[in-house]
C-alpha cells in the first residue's frame, strides 16, 4: 500500500493501531524473518503468556504501520513490544526487562501511579537543566539536592560543583591573579602605579578576605537564582539526601534527619563527585581540598598543593598570581589524560614564574604545628622511586588528587543499577541509560565521559527531550572543547598527541606545531615564545584535524570557536584558506606550515 498522504488516513490506522494496543496484554509488531523477532515470540511462549503478533511484512500496509510506531514510540526497528499499554521495546530491551523483573510486574498488571513522572537527584549544572526541560515539557519533577558537609564543616547552596566550588569560583580566582600580572605589565605601557622607591615602601597588595567575599556573594545570587528559575518552572526542589529503597521509591532525608518518602516512574542520577582525600594520618583533620578554598575565611599562606590534576595546577597557578609561596608536590605526571607535551609546558611556565614542583613525591603524613588562621602544618613525603623521606612546613596543605563519584550511598543496589566497583561510575549506554530501564545518569558520574559542566548540560537537556518529546538527538561525547585555567592557559579539543598515535599510528598522522609571542606581552617583554599552538591531522582522512591545542592567553575563547569548527570536520587545507584576525593569538591556527617530523625551527621573532 502507498504512504499515507492524508490526516484523516494517518488518524484512522493511528486510533487503529492504539486499539491493537489497548486490547492486548502483549503486543508483537514483528517480521516474520526476523531472527530477533523470534526471540521474543519465544521468549513469551516460554512464560505461558498468549502475545497478539502483528507481521509488518504479512499485511498490505505494514510499512505505514512502521511509520506511525516510529512517530508514536521513537522506534524503527522490530520487534516493538507492548505489555499491558505500556512500551517496551526491542528485542535487548525487552530481555532485560525480563532478567530485571520488570516484565513480569507489567504482566500481573502492576502498572502503579507514581507522585512524579521523573525525580532527578542532584542539583548540580546537569540534573537542574534535564529538571526544567522536563518540567517545561509538561512533566510533574521533582529535584533532590543535599551537600554532605567537608570534614571542616563547610558545605554550600543549590547549583552542584561548578557553581559553588569548581569552575566559577576558580575563573575569578584566577583572573585575580592575572590582573596582577596586568598591574605589573602596566607599568612598562606608561601606568605610574605606587611601588618601593627609597625608604618609603608603598606596595600594591592583595586582599584575601575582599575578594573571598565578593565571589562568595556572586555565588549567592547564582544559588538564588537557580531556586527562583525551578520554581517559576513548577520544579519541586527539596534540600534533602535521596537514596532508593525500591527500584521505584526513595527515602529523602533533611538536615534535621526529617524523612519522606517519594515514587517516580523514571529518575535520573545526576550526583557528581567530590574531592578525594589520600588516606594518611591528618589528611581530613588538617588538610583541605577545593571544596574548601574558595570560602576559606584567612589567606592559605605558604600551600601545598598535592597532585598534578587540573585542579591542583589551576589552584596552584591563581595561589602564586597572589603572591603566596606555592609548592605543586607530584606522583608522577602533569594532567594524566591531556596532552602530555603541554601539560609539561604549562607545568614549565609555572615553574618560571615561581611556583615551586616536588616531583616522584607522595606525602605520608600531615602533623599540625601550631593552630592558626592559617596555622602552621608539617607534612612528610616518601619518595616514589627510593626510600628517601622529606619534611617541609606549610600554613595550608591543598589536596587535589582526583574525585570520587557520589553512588555509594544512595541506594543503587536497592534499584538494581550496576556500578563499576573500582571507581563507582554507572556504566550506561548512549541514551544515558543504565541497566535498569527507567534509571538514567548524566554528568561526572557516567563511566568513560567527560566530566565538564557544559557535558552534563546538554546531555541532560537532550535526555528530557528524548524522554518526553520525542526527540532522537543523543549528546555527542566526541570532540568536545576544554580549557585548563592555568596561569599560561591550555586550551584542547580532540585527540591528544598519544591517543591520536595510539588510534592511527604515527605514520598516518601529520602534526603542525608553532610558538608564538602575544602582542600584549612584548612590550613588558615577557614569556617570549613560551606560547605554543599544535595540529594533529589524520593523513588518512583528507588531513582532517582530530587534536587541537593551544597554550596561551584567553585559551577558552580561542578554542571554542575551533572546538565548533572541529565539529564541522575541519581539515589543514580549511584552515590554510582561512584568513587570520590580525594581530590575535587565534591567527597562528591558520599560518601554521612547521611539522613535527620536520625538525624545523617554529621560533617566532615578533607577533
Amino acid at each position: 500500500m502507498p504512504p499515507i498522504d492524508n490526516d484523516t488516513g494517518r488518524n484512522q490506522l493511528k486510533s487503529r493501531i492504539q486499539a491493537l494496543i489497548d486490547s492486548n496484554q502483549v503486543l508483537v509488531f514483528s517480521k516474520s524473518y526476523c531472527p530477533f523477532c523470534v526471540k521474543v515470540k519465544d521468549l513469551f511462549k516460554e512464560l505461558n503468556v498468549n502475545c497478539n503478533v502483528v507481521e509488518l511484512d504479512l499485511i498490505e500496509d505494514g510499512s505505514n504501520y512502521q511509520e506511525l510506531l516510529l512517530e508514536m514510540t521513537r522506534q524503527k526497528t522490530v520487534p516493538n513490544v507492548f505489555v499491558n499499554k505500556t512500551h517496551i521495546g526491542g528485542c535487548d530491551k525487552t530481555m532485560q526487562a525480563h532478567k530485571d523483573g520488570i516484565l513480569q510486574k507489567l504482566l500481573c498488571g502492576e502498572n502503579e501511579v507514581y507522585e512524579y513522572d521523573l525525580i532527578v537527584i542532584g542539583g548540580g549544572s546537569g540534573g537542574l537543566a534535564c529538571s526544567k526541560e522536563a518540567a517545561m515539557l509538561g512533566k510533574k519533577v521533582m529535584v533532590l539536592d543535599y551537600v554532605m558537609p567537608t570534614p571542616k564543616g563547610n558545605t554550600w547552596g543549590l547549583g552542584g560543583t561548578c557553581v559553588n566550588v569548581g569552575c566559577i569560583p576558580k575563573k575569578l580566582m584566577h583572573q585575580t591573579a592575572l590582573l596582577g600580572t596586568s598591574m605589573q605589565d602596566a607599568r612598562k605601557f606608561g601606568w605610574e602605579l605606587p611601588e618601593e622607591t627609597g625608604s618609603v615602601c608603598v606596595k600594591v597588595k592583595h586582599n584575601w578576605e575582599t575578594m573571598k567575599t565578593a565571589v562568595n556573594n556572586y555565588i549567592g545570587s547564582l544559588n538564588w537564582g537557580y531556586r527562583v528559575a525551578l520554581r517559576d518552572k513548577n520544579v519541586n526542589y527539596v534540600n534533602s539526601y535521596a537514596e532508593f529503597i525500591e527500584p521505584h521509591k526513595i527515602k529523602a532525608t533533611n538536615k534535621r534527619g526529617k524523612e519522606t518518602f517519594h515514587t517516580a516512574a523514571k529518575f535520573i542520577l545526576a550526583t557528581g563527585e567530590r574531592p578525594r582525600y589520600l588516606g594518611i594520618p591528618g589528611d581530613k583533620e588538617y588538610c583541605i581540598t577545593s571544596d574548601d578554598l574558595f570560602s576559606l575565611p584567612h589567606c592559605p599562606g605558604k600551600t601545598l598543593v598535592v597532585g598534578a590534576s587540573y585542579v591542583a595546577l589551576e589552584c596552584g597557578g591563581f595561589l602564586a598570581g597572589l603572591g603566596l609561596d606555592v609548592t605543586v608536590m607530584v606522583r608522577s605526571i602533569l594532567l594524566r589524560g591531556f596532552d602530555q607535551d603541554m601539560a609539561n609546558r604549562a607545568g614549565e611556565h609555572m615553574e618560571e614564574h615561581g611556583v615551586k614542583f616536588l616531583r616522584k613525591y607522595v606525602p605520608v603524613k600531615v602533623e599540625e604545628l601550631e593552630a592558626g588562621t592559617p596555622g602552621r602544618l608539617k607534612v612528610t613525603a616518601k619518595s616514589t622511586e627510593s626510600d628517601e623521606t622529606i619534611e617541609g612546613e606549610y600554613n595550608t596543605v591543598l589536596i587535589a588528587v582526583g574525585r570520587d563519584a557520589c553512588t555509594g550511598k544512595i541506594g543503587l543496589d536497592q534499584a538494581g543499577v550496576k556500578v563499576n566497583p573500582k571507581n563507582g561510575k554507572v556504566p550506561v549506554n548512549d541514551e544515558e541509560q543504565t541497566n535498569v530501564p527507567h534509571i538514567y545518569a548524566i554528568g561526572d558520574i557516567l563511566e568513560g565521559k567527560w566530566e565538564l559542566t557544559p557535558v552534563a548540560i546538554q546531555a541532560g537537556k537532550l535526555l528530557a527531550r528524548r524522554l518526553y518529546a520525542g526527540a532522537s538527538l543523543k549528546c555527542d561525547y566526541v570532540n568536545v572543547p576544554t580549557t585548563v585555567f592555568t596561569p599560561l592557559e591550555y586550551g584542547a579539543c580532540g585527540h591528544s598527541e598519544e591517543k591520536a598515535i595510539e588510534l592511527y599510528g604515527q605514520d598516518n598522522l601529520e602534526v603542525y606545531h608553532s610558538l608564538f609571542w602575544p602582542l600584549e606581552f612584548t612590550i613588558p617583554n615577557r614569556d617570549n615564545n613560551k606560547c605554543y599552538s599544535k595540529i594533529i591531522c589524520n593523513k588518512l582522512d583528507n588531513d582532517r584535524v582530530i587534536g587541537f591545542h593551544y597554550l596561551g592567553p584567553n585559551a577558552g575563547e580561542v578554542t571554542q570557536g575551533y572546538g565548533a569548527a572541529m565539529k564541522c570536520g575541519l581539515t589543514k587545507e580549511q584552515l590554510d584558506n582561512t584568513i587570520g584576525i590580525h594581530p590575535t593569538c587565534a591567527e597562528i591556527f591558520t599560518t601554521m606550515e612547521v611539522t613535527k617530523s620536520s625538525g624545523g625551527d617554529i621560533t617566532q621573532a615578533g607577533c
